[in-house]
This record gives structure tokens, sequence and C-alpha cells, in this order.
């Protein structure tokens, strides 16, 4: 019997226990849904977190107080944390000539509120610098400047997040009056779109002078006199520059903070790429974690068409002993019910595809920033799975039913 025929006479099979094949593909049905939707998120997730680190701005370095552990975790707390002076040493091009800019961050929340209107929002003190740096820049009105960093002057720049709040009627901001923490700002500024999502919402800010941030709304002032910062970012020359410019930041940041030649850094620097990989290695292995999890489904499958297959040989056992009476070889009965396991897993595989590609195109409707990517290798293993546990469960029941004496098969109630 060629393999044509196996296939029909399997595909007939299916068709004559319509309820029951379906009930036996339902676990490789689940289990390839499963794998398709979670693969698929999870290449969406780390899609969407390489490109929420490139939207921050481009070469970009990050000098974080504290330093990182070992393994990339959480900082430990380190000397005095960062100040203005650490600021104004990095933008000093003869210490730092690897760096085309710098820009310090200091923030806390606030109440920021416009007559009857409220946001509960991220205020956020830095310098001019900031639309170059971040790549993040005003669709209408301007940025503040460097006199109103000087004058610690009461101006503000909304995200768009904000603007939607204290403007729902969709009125120009510019020159319209704020109040921040109860203090009086006039809005010189409305920043472009840049998307939010359930992880951070860029848009959900706004901006002022960072000396009116240090010294109006949220004093920074440390006992030395100095004043904190919560971050310093600083644009390199180009990509290849990197590694010199954080070399010059720290040995730099080290002076500043009389860090002594055997003394371990108060401070981390770490590039834009540094995260961009950390993130993607943790959204990866978080991938394979959930198509192991999804996989698991697969097993169940074939355990139920194993089941289903013994339950056919010994329904069908007369059917064999006719079938080798009248010449079938071993092989054929073999082959014969091998194929008819592998029927059921590779239909249930297909149907399974369909699901878990709607699941996947259901879960990208739902969410505006989250996009799950349907990549063909995905695919791929999931039927190659399927098929392979279809294989594999199948073996043991179309060995008994080739195995069956003729006699006992043909005398079998």
């Amino acid at each position: 019997m060629t393999l044509l025929e196996n296939i029909r006479l399997a595909l007939r099979g299916l068709a004559a226990n319509k309820l029951r094949a379906f009930l036996t593909m339902l676990g490789i049905i689940i289990g390839v849904a499963a794998v398709i939707t979670l693969l698929s998120v999870g290449r969406g997730v780390e899609t969407f977190v390489v490109a929420e680190f490139q939207g921050l701005g481009n070469n970009l370095l990050f000098v974080i107080p504290g330093q990182l552990g070992p393994d990339q975790g959480p900082r430990r707390a380190g000397g005095g944390g960062l100040t203005n002076n650490d600021w104004l040493a990095l933008a000093d091009p003869l210490r730092v000539p690897d760096v085309v800019a710098v820009v310090p961050e200091y923030g806390r929340p606030a109440t920021v509120t416009r007559g009857r209107y409220e946001a509960r929002t991220a205020v956020t003190g830095t310098s001019p610098d900031f639309p170059q740096v971040r790549n993040f820049y005003p669709i209408a009105g301007a940025f503040f400047s460097e006199h109103d960093v000087a004058g610690s002057t009461r101006v503000a720049v909304l995200g768009q997040s904000v603007y939607e709040e204290l403007f729902p009627n969709g009125e120009l901001p510019i020159g319209e009056s704020i109040k921040i923490n109860n203090t009086t700002f006039q809005v010189i500024g409305l920043l472009e779109e840049k998307g939010g999502s359930g992880f951070n919402d860029q848009d959900d800010v706004v901006l002022v002078p960072l000396s009116t941030a240090q010294r109006r709304l949220f004093p920074a002032r440390r006992p030395d006199g100095k004043f904190r910062l919560d971050i310093i970012y600083a644009q390199a020359i180009s990509e290849e520059r990197q590694e010199t410019a954080i070399t010059e930041i720290t040995l730099t940041i080290r002076e500043m903070h009389n860090v002594t030649f055997r003394d371990e850094d108060d401070f981390t620097v770490v590039s834009q790429a540094e995260l961009v990989s950390a993130f993607s290695e943790v959204t990866g292995i978080l991938t394979i974690f959930l198509g192991v999890i999804a996989g698991i489904s697969l097993l169940v499958g074939g355990i139920g068409i194993m089941n289903i297959m013994l339950v056919s040989v010994r329904e069908r056992t007369r059917e064999i002993g006719l079938r080798k009476a009248v010449g079938a070889k071993r092989q054929d009965i073999l082959w014969q019910f091998l194929v008819e396991a592998l029927v059921l897993a590779m239909v249930g595989g297909l149907i399974g595809l369909g699901v878990g590609t709607a699941g996947a195109l259901v879960i990208a409707n739902l969410s505006d920033s989250l996009q799950p990517t349907l990549a063909w290798d995905s695919v791929a293993l999931a039927l190659f799975f399927s098929a392979a546990v279809g294989l594999f469960f199948g073996i043991y029941p179309a060995f008994r039913a080739a195995a069956l004496n003729p006699i006992d098969a043909l005398r079998y109630e």
C-alpha cells in the first residue's frame, strides 16, 4: 500500500469519526496554538523593548548614581550620588571630547492642575539640550533656554498625555497657565507624541528648567551645598566612539568624586546598546520559557493520540487479521497506523496554527504598543513538534497492530 493510500484511508477514518478525531486532536491544537501565540507575543515584547530604548536617543550613554551588581541587578547605593558639578564637568569638551551633549535630569511625581482639570504626572527638571540628546522635540511653541535655567523661570513644556488631560478640548496650550504643586507655571511648548505603553508612558511628563525643579519645586540641595541629580544622559559622537566616551566619563566622575585608584566607582555608566542587549536576553529567555510551557500541551496531546490509536487497534483487530490473511505485510500494517497517527497530529497542528495566528491578531488589536510578531521559524517549530509527537506516540500502537497474529486476529470478537 502506498503512502498516498495510507493518507487517504487516515483522512477517511477522521471523517467517519469526526467528534472522536477532534477530541483526540484537541491537545495538539491547544499546544500548537499556545506555542504560536506565546512565541509571537514574546517576540513582540522583545521588539517593543528594543524600540523603546532606541527611541530614547542616538548613541546614548546613561550615568546612574550607585553601582550595578555583577548580575546587572538593582543598584547598590554608593557615595553621595550625582550632582550638578558632575553634569558641568561632563559638559566640558576638554575633559570628555567624545561626548557632543550632556543632559541632566531631576524630578519627582507631582500634581499638575489647570482650572478644574488635574493630572498626576512626572515633573522633570532638565537642560535645553534635552530635545537633541533624547530625540524628543516640541511640535508647538519652543523649549526653554539657558536663560530660563539661569533664572529658574517658571515655564513648562508638556507631554502629549498631560496635555490631553489638562486641555481635553484640544485648545492650544502655548501661553496658558498651569499649576505644579500649587506653583504657577506658563506653558511654552508641547512635545511630540512618543507613544505610551503599560511599561512606560514617555508622553506622561512635564519638563521644566533644571534649576526651577531643584530650587522651587523639589528642593535638591545637599548638606554640602551641591544640587543632586537623578541621572545624566550623554550623547557620544558616534557608535564607534562609545567605549572611548565611557572611559572618559568614568575618569571624569571618579575625579569629581575623589575616588581613589583601588576604590570602586560609586556610579555606573551604561550604554544604550548594553541595555538593549540585556533586555533582549531577558525577553529571549522568557520567550523560550513560554514556549516550553506551551510544549507541555503537545505532550498531553500526544498521549491522547496514543490512547485513541490503541483503542483503534483493538476495534479493528479483525480488519487487521483479514488484511494479513489476504497478503498484507507487517510493514504495511505498521505504516497504516503510523500514518494515521501522523495525520491526526498534522491536522491538529494546522488547526492549532490557525487558532494561534488568530490569537496573536486578537492581542495585536487589543494593544496599540505591543504587536505580536509571527515568525516562520516559530510556525515551522510548532508543526515539526506536532509531527514528532504524532510519530513518537504512534509508534507503539502501530507496532502492536503490526505484531498481531492473523489467525488470532480473525478469531477476535
